[in-house]
């Protein structure tokens, strides 16, 4: 079984996506695609699916590497020494992990979502790729600004060449929030706003436009940052949404992966 993958246009050498539910062996609120081992789903059907994806994707199972994220903005660097470490320091070195960094050929890394922000990075000139989990907490945190300095400082990344996606994640029509959570943004110096609104006399959240705004700051090109536009809690036929689903639901994968050019 083959899983349907998002694809983006992002370089010529690069695979960038965001999975779908289509196309795996899970099933219920897992079903069908699901790679996520901490959301309660099959460790055998996890298994299965993982290996049907490093197939369609032409590499092996240890080279793809996602972290157990815990909304907070630690962000891992996958280098070469991080590669050949065992499987068990490894999952140390992922544990408490929101966001990766990697130069690596043919390495896929990606972050899991269910309605979070995805963020996937890339810069052609330095060949730097990172992936994103941008929940509010850690939009608040301005977790994608964090990863972008370690980009700029560790690979002397330009960021006026940087290229960034937003993948599916709930809309600012869906993500209805409380009082303290529109304080939080408030306080943190978010333009509430361009990244607010009211409805039906509640508050509503635009993490997309949120984490624009930080990239923006950051000294990306508006042009440069494509939002697929997708809301998971509105299509939830094809994109899992915590909020629809609950979190014993399984888990977008979106990933990249710097092709070797031989």
């Amino acid at each position: 079984m083959t899983p349907q993958l998002m694809f983006y246009d992002v370089a010529p050498n690069v695979t960038a996506f965001s999975s779908t539910r289509v196309g795996g062996y899970s099933t219920g609120n897992y079903g069908a695609f699901n790679i996520n081992e901490f959301c309660g789903d099959n460790v055998e059907t996890i298994e299965k699916n993982k290996i049907a994806l490093c197939s369609y994707l032409g590499i092996t199972v240890s080279q793809l590497v996602y972290p157990h994220q815990v909304h907070d903005v630690q962000c891992r660097v996958v280098d070469h020494d991080f590669m050949n470490l065992s499987l068990k320091a490894k999952q140390s070195h992922l544990e408490g992990v929101d966001a990766l960094i990697t130069a690596e050929k043919n390495v896929c890394i990606g972050v899991s979502t269910a309605d979070c922000v995805p963020i996937i990075l890339f810069d052609s000139h330095q060949q730097v790729a990172a992936v994103v989990h941008a929940g509010w907490r850690g939009t608040v945190k301005n977790i994608v600004g964090h990863v972008l300095s370690i980009i700029r400082e560790k690979f002397h990344v330009e960021m006026s060449g940087v290229k960034a996606v937003i993948g599916p994640s709930i809309s600012v029509n869906a993500f209805e929030v409380g009082q303290e959570v529109f304080d939080t943004f408030s306080v943190a110096g978010f333009p509430m706003d361009e990244i607010s609104m009211k409805k039906e006399g509640r508050w509503h959240i635009d993490l997309w436009k949120a984490n624009q705004w930080q990239m923006l700051n950051n000294g990306i090109n508006k042009n440069n940052i494509h939002v697929s536009g997708i809301c998971t809690y509105d299509n939830v036929e094809n994109f899992f949404s915590a909020r629809r689903l609950t979190i014993n639901s399984g888990r977008i994968l979106s990933g990249i992966m710097i092709k070797d050019e031989e």
